[in-house]
């Protein structure tokens, strides 16, 4: 199982907006990740990077 990480801007642990992300939804200006245990983030802005071999996700906004 792929889980992943998500920053805002760059990987720091201080961007960490989300952590162990199954599922990713694009909604016109809004990101909605879900992480393993259903619970949900929503964050306004674009994706800017994903990257499934080191399991993380940037996104500005």
């Amino acid at each position: 199982m792929c889980l992943s990480v998500v920053y805002k801007n760059e990987v720091n642990d201080a961007n960490m907006l989300a952590k162990n992300v199954a599922d990713i939804k694009v909604d016109g200006g809004k990101i909605i990740f879900t992480d393993l245990m259903g619970i949900r983030t929503t964050f306004d802005g674009t994706l800017e990077k994903v990257d499934l071999m080191e399991n993380y996700v940037i996104v500005r906004g």
